[in-house]
């Protein structure tokens, strides 16, 4: 007697019998006799040859794991041929139906770890490895045609086979990631960029002279752009250094008070609470020179502000605010500033072309650390290739969820 349950995926399929065996819904399913083309003459056939019942695992049916039991048919021909029938649920050679491996492959890349798959869907890690391969395989370009007009480049720590550090390639437009080469060398970017980067006329990336050389070895005279947050943390870094270097001589009440209220000096003197004001005003009059310090931060602090307001039309008001910046550090003499103007001034053109045009890489740094929390889930990745495919297929496939099977 047929049941009057549909399964997705099974609408044309006949269900002869379910029933729960062990915890586990088992169906028992057939399809229905029409003519099949023979795979060797094709001539149209109903002469049924034998049957044989295979067993499937298929996704999850009120949270029990299931099976299908299914009546496979096979047809003769005149010919001589036998062949098994067409069906919409099962490849040929597979054990998993075909919604089960889809699922399987978006779990592997949404998932934590291939093993913390396994164990969900009942599979072996291999299994789970493979499904993820074949994925990669048909979804990933191992190289891309070309590279788009605006692009962001950043390394991170990624410890495979390939090196100690990779290097991810964006597009500084869509924000999207585009390829991951296997090491951060000056040889690598040049010979890629040579290869892909015809359409490149704006690369954005940190403070890196290496990655500076092998962008304009290799592209000419692109727009290159210093990332806002790798430039701005110079004038931190000298403020941070000349406060410890200040309070190491103080008494040690004060000295740990002001480490544990470091982060007054780094806001902004408009978003300092009462509190706040109190011990800044406190340790700024511990020492003159600390207080010039935190008034240079302030000045570039107001700089930056200033500089993000005026944008592509007032490019020049912006450069020669910055060169007044560097009058300032020079009078107050204090070492920290002037070693950080220095770095300031090499990349000065880059960090005015980043007020110029609205790119920042500020994107990427977020994808680190996404695969920063891949590796870590997954205790590495010895292979690059499948490294670089768990991070460009989870960023392809964020949209899509995991709540199948």
């Amino acid at each position: 007697m047929n049941s009057n349950i549909n399964l997705p995926g099974f609408e044309e399929v006949i269900v002869n019998k379910t029933e729960v065996i062990e915890d586990k819904f088992c169906f028992y399913v057939e399809m229905p006799v029409k003519e099949h083309p023979c795979p060797n003459c094709g001539a149209l056939t109903l002469k049924v040859h034998d049957y044989r019942t295979q067993k499937i695992k298929h996704l999850k049916v009120f949270e029990r794991h299931t099976v299908i039991f299914y009546k496979k048919r096979r047809y003769s021909c005149v010919c001589g041929k036998r062949f098994a029938e067409n069906n919409p649920f099962i490849e040929r050679y597979q054990r998993l139906s075909i919604e089960y491996n889809q699922a399987i492959k978006i779990r592997s890349i949404k998932g934590k770890t291939f093993k913390e798959t396994a164990e969900i869907y009942g599979i072996s890690s291999s299994t789970v490895v493979r499904r993820f391969d074949e994925l990669a395989e048909r979804t990933i370009q191992e190289e891309p045609k070309d590279l788009p007009k605006a692009i962001a480049i950043d390394e991170y720590k990624g410890d495979t086979k390939e090196g100690k550090y990779q290097l991810i390639i964006a597009d500084a437009v869509t924000r999207e990631p585009i390829d991951i080469l296997p090491n951060r060398y000056k040889k690598t970017i040049m010979h890629y960029l040579k290869k892909y980067g015809a359409n490149v006329e704006f690369v954005v990336m940190d403070m890196s002279p290496s990655f500076k050389a092998a962008v304009q070895q290799a592209l000419g005279k692109p727009v290159i752009i210093a990332d806002r947050f790798h430039f701005v943390r110079y004038i931190y870094w000298a403020l941070d250094s000349v406060r410890r270097r200040i309070q190491s001589d103080w008494h040690d009440y004060d000295r740990k008070k002001c480490k544990k209220m470091r982060h007054v000096f780094h806001k902004h003197s408009e978003k300092l609470t009462e509190e706040d004001k109190w011990y800044l005003k406190r340790y700024l009059g511990f020492s003159k020179e600390l207080k010039t310090a935190y008034e240079l931060k302030e000045a570039f602090s107001n700089w930056f502000v200033q500089a993000k307001e005026n944008g592509l039309g007032n490019i020049l008001k912006t450069k020669t605010s910055l060169i007044d910046f560097y009058r300032k550090v020079e009078q107050a003499n204090i070492p920290e500033f002037k070693k950080a103007i220095k770095t300031l001034q090499n990349w000065q053109i880059e960090i005015v072309n980043s007020f110029a045009y609205n790119f920042t890489n500020g994107f990427l740094e977020g994808i680190n650390n996404l695969t920063k929390v891949m590796k870590r889930n997954a205790f590495g990745f010895r292979s690059f290739k499948r490294f670089r495919a768990k991070i460009l297929l989870t960023h392809k496939y964020k949209k899509v969820g995991v709540h199948v099977g």
